[in-house]
């Protein structure tokens, strides 16, 4: 894995958590009492980061180091996720309509 790739996968994991997290760059550089200008150029990939720095993030997000640097999942992912939400909402609607269907036919039958 090339240096760059691992520097993405930090920036965007960053990002990621942060927002998770409902904090701005600058809520989280105050609470990691690092700049806001540091956060901010490791989430664009400008620097990379010290151990120190990473270890203040990682306290003041409450996460363990190595979530920073897991893969992130893709697109094909989320797709995958949001098509599997709008499969169980149709099932759900089906259910629904077939339960309504024989309260109906019950009813009417007495």
């Amino acid at each position: 894995m090339k240096d760059s790739e691992i520097q993405a996968r930090l920036a965007e994991n960053l990002k990621r958590i942060r927002k998770v997290r409902k904090m701005t760059q600058f809520e989280l550089a105050e609470k990691a009492e690092i700049s806001d200008e540091t956060i901010k150029n490791i989430e664009l990939c400008k620097t990379w980061t010290s151990e120190k720095t990473l270890s203040r993030l990682t306290e003041a997000l409450e996460i363990d180091i190595h979530t920073l640097f897991l893969p992130i999942p893709s697109s094909f992912d989320k797709q995958i996720s949001e098509d599997n939400q709008q499969i169980k909402a149709n099932i759900i609607e089906n259910i629904r309509e077939f339960i309504e269907t024989n309260l109906k036919k019950m009813e009417a039958n007495a």
